[in-house]
């Protein structure tokens, strides 16, 4: 992928993260594309990564000296439960808080779950 690509080549186009910053956050540590999510926001615009994971993995792949295969996809995150947006328009901006709220504290959760769950591990 280097061949066709420098530093300033856009990489996500919804996040617009170019290859210079996501080698950038590999030097900083990032080891798989949740950590380069969490470090660029590569990833996290409209398209959920569909149209920039398979240039990340390369790109972690080539710097890590693995092959591709060894890279795993980034995490899928999915809701809850499906909730739709009209339901959430029509609240008021108090009831909208309380919502926010109430996912926020199932994610905390959640995470907190997670990590006890590799802690096991």
């Amino acid at each position: 992928m280097h061949q066709w690509t420098n530093e300033f080549t856009i990489i996500c186009r919804c996040e617009e993260v170019t290859r210079g910053e996501i080698e950038t956050a590999i030097d900083q540590g990032a080891r798989t594309p949740d950590d380069i999510k969490r470090l660029t926001r590569c990833g996290m615009g409209p398209c959920q990564s569909k149209t920039c994971r398979l240039a990340v993995m390369s790109i972690l792949a080539e710097r890590l000296g693995q092959p591709i295969a060894r890279i795993a996809p980034p995490k899928a995150r999915f809701p809850l439960h499906p909730v739709h947006l009209d339901t959430t328009a029509g609240l008021p901006n108090r009831q909208k808080a309380q919502v926010i709220d109430i996912l926020l504290h199932a994610i905390e959760n959640r995470e907190k779950m997670g990590e006890r769950t590799n802690d096991a591990l």
